[in-house]
C-alpha cells in the first residue's frame, strides 16, 4: 500500500548538498517524489512509497549530510497522487 509525505527540514540545511543527499536516500529507500529549497532557508520534500521506505527516508532526512544540522523535520501525511516516477531535485 503506497503513502505520501510530505517533509519540512529547517536548521543549517541550505548550501550543504541537502537536496543531493535527500535524492540518494530516496534512490535508496525506492520513494519518488521531490526535494526543493523554500525561500525562508528550510528544505521541503514529498514522498511517496511503501510505509516502510517513506519512514526509512524520513529518518535519512532527520539526520541529514555531513555539513548539515537538521533541527526539525515537520511531518505531514498527504494523499498519495502516483503522479511521481522518480525523485527529482526541483530548483
Amino acid at each position: 500500500m503506497k503513502t505520501a509525505r510530505q517533509f519540512t527540514i529547517s536548521g543549517g540545511v541550505q548550501g550543504v548538498g541537502f537536496r543531493f543527499f535527500a535524492q540518494r536516500a530516496a534512490a535508496r529507500h525506492q520513494v519518488v517524489g521531490y526535494v526543493r529549497n523554500l525561500p525562508d532557508g528550510r528544505v521541503e520534500a514529498v514522498a511517496e512509497g511503501s510505509g516502510e521506505s517513506v519512514e526509512a527516508f524520513k529518518h535519512e532526512l532527520a539526520t541529514g549530510p555531513a555539513f548539515s544540522s537538521v533541527q526539525y523535520v515537520e511531518e505531514l501525511y498527504v494523499e498519495p497522487t502516483g503522479q511521481y516516477t522518480a525523485f527529482r531535485i526541483e530548483r
